[in-house]
């Protein structure tokens, strides 16, 4: 039987990235601890081997659409899921628009636990000193705490050596020996999470990230490696980088994409000419239009690009529900 869901103490952040891989290595070191905040969520406020092929695979009928999550009318049909979120900074910006968006489309049940510069590694147990990530919020801790029907897990892949339980791997200098290192990582976790859920162990989302300006092809085969641990391992693959990239065009980076039909209904995220602002021109990586300020945070203001992002999370999640 799963213990009662507690309440959401989310941890926040996400800073500005640099053109170049140095600044990356500055950009990640600059993240700061993370921050504490939030209310608990003990109410709703409002594929074993599939890799959610739905929210993977097929493409959106209109370029300017965009995944939308359950109607509400579906929640009394189908079980409100618990959900825990852990990642890096891309997941400390986006930690509340996700929480909302899941709380009014599936009336979830929410918990994150995101720290920035982080990579698998830090999640795992018995890492001790090397790692950015307290024993308390380990994954397999928060799962056997929290008892969670899916755990999201959104990590751009550190690899400038900044986390210290990479032992100084990295791609720039051993490309092979990162994607090992990457994959191994990525089936411990997945394991690690599976056996602290026991009999009712959670589905794992894994989120593809959006295209790497830098290094494209890092991230694409960094997305490979989320795929197959997915489908080895019974998760699901939520292509959010998807939506944050050409349609005719995956892994082209850009800083500007025409607006979809919500975000022309909504002013606010078309922010001119008919194009969402992705990025600040100053930042390359994160999606929040927000100034960086010094102590970590979720984004304060409203970003076409987590939108976008937290949207299709929460359809794949709603996908595998239905």
């Amino acid at each position: 039987m799963r213990k009662p869901w507690t309440g959401a103490v989310p941890w926040v952040g996400g800073v500005p990235w640099a053109g170049a891989v140095l600044a990356a290595v500055l950009l990640l070191g600059a993240c700061g601890d993370p921050g504490s905040g939030g209310t608990p969520d003990d109410a709703p406020q409002t594929p074993s081997a599939r890799t959610s092929a739905a929210a993977r695979d097929k493409p959106p009928a209109d370029p300017s659409a965009e995944p939308s999550a359950s109607p509400v009318a579906e929640k009394s049909q189908t079980k409100a899921p618990k959900v825990l979120y852990l990642g890096d900074s891309l997941a400390m910006e986006n930690q509340t628009a996700l929480g909302d968006q899941l709380r009014a489309g599936l009336g979830a049940r929410y918990r994150s636990a995101p720290y920035s510069g982080t990579t698998l590694c830090d999640y795992l147990d018995d890492t001790g000193k090397d790692s950015l990530v307290p024993d308390k919020d380990k994954a397999a801790t928060l799962v056997r705490e929290q008892r969670p029907d899916y755990v999201v897990l959104q990590f751009w892949g550190n690899a400038w050596g900044y986390t210290p339980c990479m032992d100084g791997i990295t791609y720039d200098k051993e490309r092979q020996k990162y994607f090992d290192r990457y994959a191994a990582d990525a089936k411990a976790l997945a394991s690690q999470i599976h056996a602290a859920g026991g009999a009712d162990r959670p589905r794992i989302v894994w989120v593809l990230q959006g295209p790497d300006p830098i290094t494209p092809d890092r991230v694409r085969r960094v997305n490979g490696i989320y795929e197959a641990q997915a489908r080895a391992s019974g998760g699901i693959a939520a292509d959010a980088g998807r939506v944050v990239a050409p349609a005719a065009d995956r892994y082209r980076w850009v800083e500007k994409l025409p607006c979809t039909a919500y975000e022309r209904k909504n002013p606010p995220y078309c922010t001119g000419a008919g194009l969402a602002a992705l990025h600040r021109g100053d930042d390359y990586l994160h999606f929040c239009l927000a100034p960086t300020t010094a102590k970590s945070r979720p984004c304060p203001a409203r970003s076409p690009g987590i939108r976008r992002m937290t949207a299709a999370i929460t359809e794949a999640v709603a996908s595998d529900l239905r």
